[in-house]
């Protein structure tokens, strides 16, 4: 397949969400076989959506493939709206069940489901997550690329780098004013981003216990921000668990809302199992 063939191939889809108009816009190319990184990444970058997820046939059967995500600037290991978005682009040619993803973070088991008016959405399950803590110092330039005081944060959330096939630093606003306001130095956050190889931040407010509004800045993949996030969704589930020792929640993200692209983000912990799970629908973006 040639750059124009693939170009020409990629099915645009917004995940989390109903509406075209909202969620987080993905690319999908559910075959790209003979495409290589340099072309899948020219490809991502004319698109210009935040990720662009390329599917190839894997051994194992029809329903097992091998995935890549590109951003218009780089690969990342694993992507969850995209995941979502190819999903449901899957579904709706193969028909609902399970899904087996091949990505760089790991193998990543995606159930697809048919809802009512047949509406699909896909139930990715993470790889195994864990978290670290974050320096003081990489802390404070984080806070000044953000423009944020360390007194705006709320104590009840610490800051964490939380990982579930990527890595997101979490830092929580006390108010949902200081998470609305968000005007960050672009080149300065993705340096340090860049060093500590994260794929977003994940800026959270907790809205009630399992309630939470959440933004996602993506400067190191060349977009100012996420519009829903999966794969922080993800990392952001393992945080509350080893935070609050949950052995089983289900969580609900707004992601979006300031952009005027609202999703919906559903977080799943299960007992005995340390992965996460993050459902989602996705719908078909028209052309033109």
């Amino acid at each position: 397949m040639n750059d124009s063939s693939a170009a020409s191939a990629v099915l645009r889809y917004a995940a989390f969400t109903a509406d075209p108009n909202g969620g987080n816009p993905a690319g999908v190319v559910l075959d790209a076989t003979g495409l290589d990184g340099a072309s899948q990444l020219a490809v991502a970058a004319d698109l210009g959506y935040s990720e662009t997820a390329f599917l190839t046939p894997a051994a194992g059967g029809d329903r097992h493939f091998a995935v890549r995500y590109f951003s218009p600037k780089a690969e990342v290991p694993f992507c969850g709206h995209a995941t979502v978005a190819a999903a449901v682009a899957l579904g709706e040619r193969i028909g609902a069940g399970e899904l087996l993803f091949e990505t760089k973070a790991g193998p990543v088991p995606v159930l697809v489901e048919a809802g009512p008016g047949e509406v699909l959405t896909a139930t990715l399950t993470s790889v195994e997550p864990h978290t670290e803590a974050v320096a003081p110092e990489q802390l404070a330039e984080a806070l000044a690329a953000l423009r944020w005081q360390e007194s705006e944060l709320d104590p009840a959330l610490p800051p964490r780098i939380a990982y579930a096939g990527a890595r997101h630093l979490v830092l929580a606003a006390a108010t949902r004013a200081r998470l609305a306001d968000l005007s960050y130095a672009f080149d300065r956050l993705a340096a340090l981003m860049t060093e500590l190889d994260l794929t977003t931040l994940q800026l959270v407010h907790r809205e009630s216990e399992r309630v939470f509004h959440v933004r996602n800045p993506f400067p190191v993949g060349g977009v100012v921000e996420d519009p829903a996030t999966g794969a922080a969704a993800a990392a952001f589930g393992a945080y509350l668990r080893e935070l609050d020792g949950l052995e089983s929640a289900d969580l609900t993200l707004h992601q979006g809302e300031d952009l005027g692209r609202p999703g919906l983000l559903r977080v799943r912990l299960r007992p005995g199992d340390p992965r996460v799970r993050v459902s989602g629908t996705a719908v078909a973006i028209p052309l033109g």
